[in-house]
């Protein structure tokens, strides 16, 4: 646990590094920058407090190298977005267990976006524009993409392997599983899509109308807008003088004042409402076939016990590899977590298995 805490550190300091050589902006690179120091600062204090020499564990880890893949794969967003939900996490955990304990409250529990934003607003040469624009960054929905992925996949493996296994124990793994398994893929995956595409529409239209009602306060009332943005500045911290030359600044450019307006005051973020709700019932549907294509496709080239036996297999390595991905957010043990996901998805497969077989044996009965 001691190693794994002083590893931690280690990561986020080679992450935040990797944020800062791929960030264009100057001031957002060096907030990384310091990040990075603080982060490393963090791990010599562990090892000196512990006895334990850094020099065994200055590499990152292939957490940390995965998710530094995934960035110059995807873009570093992706790479930001996960680690500002393990920051929210890691500081939860801290403020839960001082409160289990009795603990006082330093206030250093916060986590390390309020550490970022902090470090951004007292820049000498911080301007409303770069603000904003670290703003937008740190709420992209890079990390979320992710886990949709994972979690789709898992979705889709999860309740195809237990509606096949209800059927293979109802008729022993013979007839009608590949087809059961073909339609509850389809099934599923077009419920999924469908879902996502009403979710996502939805929220672009009413997010739309709340957008036009802000603009039109922006243009019957600039000055009120103004006075709005520089209290919402004053709110985070800022001192009153700067807040108002910020809000100055950005009222210089109306559309970029309402884009800053609509995220601040009513929590959205403009650059999501681009997405495409048919690209993401797409990407909905293909996630979530490709976790449900895993238990049938034994059905394709054989049946019976041998069929459910390569079924089963294939599943609880396919579950075990979800369970290993979910550690790129929370950070755990991949073989706990990986182990945990196969023994979740195994018995609800041996619950469904079971109610079959009743049902095989009362209709042959």
């Amino acid at each position: 646990m001691k190693n794994k805490n002083i590893q931690t550190e280690i990561d986020a300091c080679y992450l935040y590094q990797k944020l800062a050589e791929n960030e264009t902006d100057l001031v957002i690179a060096k907030v990384y920058r310091k990040m990075s120091e603080i982060e490393k600062g963090h791990a010599r204090a562990f090892a000196q407090k512990e006895k334990i020499s850094l020099k065994n564990l200055i590499q990152p880890s292939w957490r940390a190298k995965t998710l530094n893949f995934i960035g110059k794969v995807f873009g570093y967003d992706y790479v930001l977005g996960v680690m500002m939900d393990t920051e929210k996490s890691i500081s939860t955990a801290i403020i839960s267990t001082k409160n289990k304990h009795q603990l006082e409250l330093t206030g250093g529990e916060t986590n390390h976006v309020k550490i970022l934003r902090s470090i951004l607003e007292h820049e000498d040469k911080v301007t409303g524009v770069q603000l904003s624009k670290f703003e937008k960054r740190h709420r992209s929905v890079g990390g979320n993409a992710i886990r949709a992925a994972v979690l789709g996949g898992n979705d889709g493996l999860v309740s195809n392997f237990s509606l096949v296994m209800g059927i293979a124990g109802a008729t022993a793994g013979q007839t009608g599983v590949l087809l059961a398994g073909l339609a509850g893929l389809l099934a599923g995956a077009l419920s999924m899509s469908l879902g996502e595409w009403i979710s996502v529409k939805s929220s672009q239209e009413l997010y739309e109308n709340q957008m036009q009602l802000e603009m039109e306060e922006l243009e019957t009332n600039p000055e009120g807008e103004r006075e709005e943005l520089a209290l919402i500045y004053i709110a985070k911290g800022i001192p009153e003088n700067q807040a108002h030359e910020m809000a100055s600044e950005i009222m210089k450019d109306k559309n970029h004042a309402h884009e800053i307006l609509v995220k601040e005051e009513l929590g959205i973020n403009p650059e999501e409402l681009k997405g495409s709700a048919i690209e993401a019932a797409v990407y909905s549907f293909i996630l979530f076939a490709i976790g449900a294509v895993i238990p049938v496709l034994p059905f394709m080239f054989t049946n019976g016990m041998k069929a459910i036996i390569f079924s089963v297999g294939l599943s609880a390595a396919g579950l075990f590899l979800i369970g290993a991905a979910i550690t790129l957010f929370t950070g755990k043990n991949v073989w706990f977590s990986g182990f945990r996901q196969v023994i979740f998805g195994l018995l609800a497969a041996a619950v469904t298995f079971g109610i079959g077989s009743l049902i095989g044996v009362s209709l042959g009965g």
